[in-house]
């Protein structure tokens, strides 16, 4: 079989989605991604409670393996901040097992699985050329193949922007104490953070950040371990990270895409689990409207409509990380964090998906005086015993 509705390309969270979504739908769909599963993935494994969500609907099942986490510890700048218990609840898991699961079920649903890697694309033909010489033809394609997406360097020269792209190094360490509370730590790479991720299974220990103000990430890496006694011996494995370098437009013609490939990574969480999932089932949706009417050509315009609730978080996303980040706000940010409960539960309750960033951002902008005033007002003199 080599002619198809929809080729996907990736089998991540954006293209297992994608092609779950078409399958189930009737539509004719061969995934393709150039490695044989289970395979494992550098990723943090932190899937949020919108991250959850939007699997159970997609998949209707529960993802594999996953440690519920409540206790949480941040820090920021060498600095401890707070100690949270009993809060929304976040999971951790291994990409092994979430992404098996993510492609058996795209498969079950009638995807065919093929591995291989993909070469090019001729829109007037339809016809998807893969790294082996085979071709397949399609109505549309979908590129859901991670941060260095071939079908976005086919479509716009690049995977993304250098200046705005982000980079993370990571390690796994052996587990620890099974209720050992997740750790974040903001500034731990400039304009980034670092994470300290305790699983049944193993430890993940990383840091991340806008790559061009981090030129010697490692260095940063290294400091990092050196908090846990993590040694030199540590193998240690880097990726780039699409830290909110959104594609404005997700796609050209009859090729859409998603997931990591579209840049829909959050810049201040670095979550992407959730909105790759989102946005696969979104370009499915986008990709079976069209076809439906007869009309592939109007996919992308379907898709990028579905697509603005997740633009717009993005971008105010972008507009509050530099709140966090900057160093003109540091010492305002972390005397708010440290002296009221209402960032960091709000904070906490946006990784839950319990609120959205407008929400976060009305909330913000409600308090800033009062942040303003905490974080600028010179810090009081303690008062000096004297002897009776």
């Amino acid at each position: 079989m080599t002619e198809f509705d929809i080729v996907v390309i990736g089998s991540g969270p954006a293209g297992a989605a994608a092609a779950t979504t078409a399958a189930r739908a009737g539509l004719r769909v061969a995934l393709v991604d150039r490695h044989v599963f289970p395979r494992d993935k550098l990723c943090g494994g932190g899937v949020t409670g919108r991250a959850l969500t939007a699997y159970r609907e997609i998949f209707g099942a529960e993802p594999p393996e996953l440690d519920r986490k409540t206790r949480f510890t941040f820090h920021a700048h060498g600095q401890h901040l707070a100690d949270l218990e009993d809060m929304p609840a976040m999971y951790m898991t291994t990409r092994l097992s979430l992404d098996n699961a993510m492609h058996a079920a795209a498969c079950a649903a009638g995807a065919l699985p093929l591995q291989d890697r993909f070469a090019g694309f001729d829109e007037a033909t339809g016809t998807v050329t893969l790294k082996s010489g085979r071709t397949l033809t399609c109505r549309l394609l979908i590129g859901a193949d991670s941060v260095k997406s071939a079908v976005g360097r086919a479509l716009f020269g690049r995977s993304f922007d250098p200046g705005r792209i982000g980079f993370a190094l990571e390690t796994e360490a052996p587990p620890i104490a099974p209720d050992a509370p997740v750790r974040i730590d903001f500034g731990a790479a400039d304009w980034g953070y670092g994470w300290h991720f305790p699983k049944s299974g193993t430890t993940t220990i990383g840091v991340g950040g806008i790559q061009s103000r981090n030129p010697d990430m490692s260095t940063a890496m290294r400091r990092y371990l050196d908090l846990f006694g993590i040694g030199a011996e540590a193998k240690i494995k880097g990726h780039h990270l699409p830290f909110g370098d959104v594609r404005r437009r997700p796609g050209r013609g009859r090729v859409l895409l998603c997931g990591d490939a579209a840049g829909l990574v959050d810049p201040i969480t670095g979550e992407g689990i959730g909105h790759a999932l989102r946005s696969g089932a979104m370009a499915a949706e986008a990709a079976r409207e069209a076809l439906e009417a007869g009309r592939p050509e109007t996919a992308l315009a379907l898709y990028t409509a579905r697509l603005r609730p997740i633009h717009r978080d993005l971008r105010l996303a972008r507009r509050i990380r530099w709140l966090l980040f900057s160093p003109v706000m540091r010492r305002l940010f972390i005397r708010a964090f440290r002296g009221t409960g209402g960032l960091r539960h709000d904070y906490m309750r946006l990784l839950a998906g319990e609120i959205d960033y407008p929400q976060l951002t009305s909330r913000l902008l409600r308090r800033l005086p009062s942040f303003l005033w905490r974080g600028l007002k010179p810090a009081l003199p303690q008062r000096r015993k004297t002897s009776p």
